[in-house]
């Protein structure tokens, strides 16, 4: 029987700490990082996607041979998998974020590396560690043309009634998102359940700081977003052509920045607004990891205490330790 390749995949609510420790454990263990978020695999969305810094680095000098690539992303020293490389005004499905990394596994296990699974889109996660099934759904312009008259509100109820596990982790203020899982829903059913045997050997570890801990951060993270430079990243967007109607569909933050720039609100209204839906956001996150029981959780505050003792389980090595 063929040996599964392994897996180490963190998950977590936004802000939690995932890229960070998945670094470490990459350091450590060979390993090479899968981004599983919905936003961070669009160019542009670096700020209000609250992507890792990473640059494109040139691979080598020769000509790439069939299949390679000539630039990876790499942030830390670590490369980093199916991340920014999406044209903004493209949609990318979850059908092909299985595809890009499944394509990235097998080529990182090849290497004789360790594939590092790291996001908060839970979905995405299982679809890919769980092998989902996953149709290709062709778009229904008849059904569309009907829901586009409802507001978000009388979709997510829509919704809540054709599949409430997708409606709890979809974004209840996007209704392109929520017309597509309307859309989805419709076709094939709910989300396909989670199948008890994954294709891999998966060790789950999940960051979950306590409430109060996490607000802080989300706090200090959304003063960063509006100094670090949000407004100049969505007038960047629109610059390119990106319309409104799009740039809104990337999320809460660039919705409320739009309104920002419109002088809907002001700039206190706006980081109230980003801290509000990101704490809602990390929430609904929690409620979707949580069906998971396969999922190792941590506090943070222990993260290299309890990780350590994890990862020596999965990697054993004979009177070593591991330690991050």
């Amino acid at each position: 029987m063929q040996q599964k390749v392994k897996l180490i995949i963190i998950v977590g609510p936004t802000a939690s700490g995932k890229s960070e420790l998945a670094v470490k454990i990459a350091r450590k263990f060979n390993g090479e990082i899968i981004s599983a978020d919905s936003r961070q695999i669009y160019r542009g969305l670096d700020i209000g996607s609250a992507r890792v810094p990473g640059k494109w680095q040139r691979v080598g000098s020769d000509p790439p041979k069939e299949g390679q690539t000539l630039l990876r992303f790499v942030y830390k020293t670590i490369p980093h998998h199916c991340i920014d490389f999406v044209d903004p005004e493209r949609t990318y499905t979850v059908a092909e974020f299985k595809k890009c990394a499944e394509n990235a596994i097998r080529k990182i296990a090849d290497r004789g590396k360790i594939p590092i699974i790291v996001g908060g889109t839970g979905f995405w996660v299982d679809t890919l560690v769980y092998d989902l099934d996953l149709p290709e759904v062709p778009p229904n312009q008849k059904l569309r043309n009907n829901l586009e008259k409802k507001n978000a509100r009388e979709l997510y109820r829509m919704l809540k009634k054709l599949d409430s596990a997708r409606a709890r982790t979809v974004d209840h203020q996007n209704p392109r998102r929520l017309i597509r899982a309307i859309e989805i829903a419709r076709a094939l059913g709910k989300v396909p359940a989670i199948k008890k045997q994954s294709p891999y050997r998966a060790l789950w570890l999940g960051l979950n700081p306590p409430p109060a801990v996490l607000e802080k951060i989300i706090k200090n993270r959304t003063r960063a977003m509006i100094r670090n430079g949000i407004t100049k990243e969505t007038k960047k967007l629109l610059a390119q052509g990106v319309p409104k109607s799009r740039i809104k569909e990337f999320g809460f933050e660039y919705r409320a920045t739009l309104d920002y720039l419109d002088r809907k609100i002001t700039k206190d209204e706006l980081y109230e607004r980003i801290v509000r839906n990101t704490l809602h956001y990390a929430k609904r996150q929690m409620r979707w990891f949580k069906r998971n029981k396969n999922i190792q959780w941590i506090n943070p505050a222990e993260a290299q205490k309890m990780v350590t003792l994890f990862l020596f389980n999965f990697f054993p090595a004979p009177g070593k330790r591991h330690k991050i």
